[in-house]
């Protein structure tokens, strides 16, 4: 759904070669590790933005995690209002993110109590825990550096050769940004690469293992309304190629990272007045149904990446990625009509299911419509919990039942 920025750190030295730049980077990192240290409170640091990102972890082999003890202070609960001028349908309008199509790992974290670390991740140093920003619950990293967490999955290899990854960030006014660590192994101690914000969010950075090292800028009207507001990123892999997206925005494009993940972590310096903050963390293999320009000889395309508020039929504005893709579809095969079906999982009644289902896939067609295609070529139909395709017994499971398909009629 949008941290963003690879880095990852040498493994052989350049020292045959003066390059100023260079220099000035070993400096700054020299210097963030004498803050560390030598006690300095990480606040001071904070108005040095050239060098954010640039500290190296000193960072312990984590085969195997403690169980996680009970935060030392719990940050006040934060009372925000939501963010007027969020991102629209509209503003999406170019948006060309697609999200995997089967979902391995999705938390928002719903049934988890505050105050509390959340029972589908784990903690691999520092200190996080769930807290309230306005009506959202977020996982907070509070103290380290750097803190880290990552989901609990039931096997250590768990990204293919194409895979998404999107949470939504809340960038504290003072808070330092999160890195996107990937590895070979969950739990190995040598990443392969890194993507993270820099230079002040002014940037979405990359670099790897493999000497890659490219950035992109974050435009002027995101950063003016960047912090204490929500932001979505998205992160899409497919064979080695990389694009990193913030909310409507596509910052940078990785032709070849020259890595393979097959797991990944969140880490940061956090605190509690300023800790690192993001929600609805979704992780999915597979992807990349671009349709677009080719004959549609499919019977049904099943999407999970229009997504919608909680137990509401509003469609949020990172679906139009998906959305953008359907047009392309009936615009390149006008003789095609869809019937859209909207699924649910089993949370709810059953009737309570039907009705929001139907009045998502309803939503769906308006917006369809909107976007220039013909009413007479879409119908409707909800059909709840009724036709699950995975359990109702796990977060991952519920995620891809709850679905948008599109049947040809």
């Amino acid at each position: 759904m949008a941290l963003v920025s690879f880095c990852c750190m040498a493994l052989v030295s350049k020292a045959q070669v003066v390059d100023p730049k260079a220099v000035a980077k070993d400096a700054a990192t020299s210097k963030a590790n004498n803050h560390i240290e030598s006690g300095v409170n990480n606040t001071a640091d904070k108005v040095e933005n050239g060098i954010k990102g640039l500290f190296k972890k000193k960072k312990k082999a984590v085969d195997t995690v403690a169980k996680v003890q009970p935060p030392t202070a719990i940050p006040i609960k934060d009372t925000l209002p939501k963010a007027a001028g969020s991102p629209t349908l509209k503003t999406y309008s170019n948006y060309d993110f697609l999200p995997g199509n089967r979902i391995i790992f999705e938390d928002n974290f719903m049934d988890d109590q505050d105050g509390e670390f959340p029972a589908h991740w784990q903690l691999g140093a520092g200190q996080a825990i769930l807290n309230m920003i306005g009506d959202d619950k977020a996982l907070k990293l509070t103290d380290g550096n750097f803190a880290h967490v990552k989901p609990l999955m039931k096997s250590k290899t768990y990204l293919t050769d194409t895979f998404t990854i999107e949470y939504d960030l809340y960038p504290y006014a003072d808070a330092y940004p999160p890195h996107l660590y990937f590895y070979s192994v969950d739990g190995s101690t040598s990443e392969l690469g890194q993507a993270r914000f820099d230079n002040g969010f002014e940037t979405v950075q990359f670099s790897s293992t493999t000497d890659v090292d490219l950035s992109g800028n974050i435009p002027a009207d995101l950063r003016s309304s960047w912090r204490n507001n929500w932001h979505h990123v998205a992160i899409a892999y497919r064979n080695k190629q990389m694009k990193i997206y913030v909310d409507q925005y596509r910052i940078l494009v990785i032709p070849n990272t020259g890595i393979s993940p097959k797991a990944f972590d969140i880490e940061g310096i956090g605190n509690a007045d300023n800790p690192i903050a993001f929600k609805n963390v979704r992780v999915a293999n597979g992807g990349g149904m671009n349709m677009l320009g080719k004959k549609f000889t499919d019977t049904k395309i099943v999407t999970h990446g229009i997504n919608f508020d909680v137990d509401k039929a509003t469609i949020k504005p990172e679906s139009m990625g998906t959305l953008n893709m359907i047009v392309g579809i009936l615009r390149d095969n006008p003789e095609i009509k869809f019937e859209i079906d909207g699924h649910t999982d089993a949370t709810g009644s059953a009737p309570h299911n039907l009705t929001l289902s139907q009045q998502r896939a309803d939503a769906v067609k308006s917006q369809l419509t909107s976007m220039g295609i013909d009413a007479a070529r879409l119908t409707t139909k909800g059909f709840g919990s009724t036709k699950p395709i995975s359990d109702n017994s796990s977060l991952e499971g519920k995620a891809n039942n709850r679905r948008v398909e599109f049947i040809k009629q």
